[in-house]
């Protein structure tokens, strides 16, 4: 499948990106060039493991039901545990809501040879707290004492502060990935009906996620926002049509694995030259024990 361009640039009308591709493809098909590109990622990973040098960043963001646990269920299958780590951010936490917004997002930063993977991200600092901005009347912020002290410059500055955040980690050997699962309302729908008539589905459903629902257009307008002003180069968006889960999954894969074949100076180390120079000698002892 060719690797449609999924990366935003400049304004973002999300209007104007499919949120299913045009051709049809079964899902037999689809799980197995996912699964070739699973296994590519996993042996990248070990090699980012070894290099250590660099991180990788995987921010996964998008409406209720577009697939984000799925998602990082399938395209992560092959990776070695003890090289990523996955993060679902949640209502913060009474020590978390007593720091700045980014604090436990820095804390969830993965280490030096390692993929972490935010499920939901600082982003929510930027989308549920715009759409819903009373919750940010309990982050104890100086000068913001009312709905109305939250004027789109704080919303300006708030965006600014990702910017400089992600710039840093970039800076500093972070490899950053920011995809929207994108679906349409009516896909939204189906799900949440799915949720509704599988009795195994049914703890996913939410009296909140009709709510969430009708304040689409809201969500969508601040989704447009926060994209438009924080798609960089070295901290890009991508669009990832997500109607069809296989093909999203894919696209997701293929997009990470594209992009870090870039980084060609992510190799395994070599030993040091007085242990290379002692490898046979070390195998004959071996032989001999």
């Amino acid at each position: 499948m060719e690797l449609p361009n999924l990366q935003l640039e400049g304004p973002v009308k999300l209007s104007d990106f499919p949120t299913e591709l045009s051709h049809n493809s079964s899902k037999k098909p689809l799980k197995k060039k996912l699964k070739k590109e699973r296994k590519k990622l996993g042996e990248m990973q070990n090699t980012l493991y070894a290099h250590g040098k660099y991180s990788v960043l995987i921010c996964i963001q998008g409406m209720d039901t577009s697939g984000k646990d799925s998602l990082i269920r399938e395209v992560f299958k092959d990776f070695n545990v003890r090289g990523v780590i996955s993060y679902s951010f949640k209502k913060p936490s009474e020590q978390e809501i007593n720091h700045d917004f980014l604090w436990r997002h820095y804390k969830a930063l993965p280490a030096r040879g390692k993929y972490g993977v935010f499920n939901r991200s600082h982003y929510e600092n930027v989308l549920i707290s715009r759409v819903k901005p009373e919750i940010v009347l309990n982050e104890k912020i100086p000068h913001i004492n009312s709905l109305e002290d939250m004027t789109p410059a704080f919303w300006n500055n708030r965006l600014e502060q990702i910017n400089n955040f992600e710039k840093t980690i970039h800076q500093n050997g972070c490899i950053i990935f920011k995809f929207f699962l994108h679906i349409s309302k009516d896909e939204q729908k189906s799900r949440l009906l799915r949720r509704l008539n599988k009795p195994s589905k049914n703890w996913k459903f939410s009296p909140e996620d009709l709510k969430d629902r009708e304040l689409w257009d809201e969500y969508t307008q601040y989704y447009e926002e926060a994209i438009s002003a924080t798609s960089k180069p070295h901290a890009p968006w991508y669009v990832i049509p997500a109607d069809s889960k296989p093909h999203g999954r894919l696209l997701v894969a293929k997009t990470i694995r594209e992009r870090m074949e870039k980084y060609t100076d992510i190799q395994n180390p070599s030993l040091p030259d007085e242990l290379q120079d002692q490898i046979s000698t070390y195998k004959q002892q071996l032989k001999d024990s």
